[in-house]
C-alpha cells in the first residue's frame, strides 16, 4: 500500500480539492466524479459526500493508496 502525507495549511479541506491537491486527479471536478463513484473512503468507511471536510488526523483512502492528513 502507498502512503502519502498531507500537511494541512487551514482548519479543513473539502475531499474533492485533497485529491486533487496530492495529484491523485486532474482537477476538483475529477475529484467530485470519483467521490461519487464510491471508491473513496475516509477512516475507513466509503465517503460519498464530495465536499466533505478532512481534517487533521484522518486518513483518506482509494484503492491502494492512503493518504494521511496532518
Amino acid at each position: 500500500m502507498q502512503t502519502t502525507t498531507f500537511e494541512l495549511t487551514s482548519e479543513f479541506i473539502e475531499l474533492n480539492q485533497l485529491l486533487k491537491l496530492v495529484g491523485f486527479v486532474d482537477s476538483g471536478g475529477a475529484g467530485k466524479i470519483m467521490v461519487a463513484s464510491g471508491v473513496v473512503s475516509v477512516d475507513g468507511k466509503k465517503e460519498l459526500r464530495k465536499t466533505a471536510k478532512i481534517r487533521a488526523g484522518q486518513v483518506v483512502s482509494v484503492g491502494d493508496v492512503r493518504i494521511t492528513v496532518r
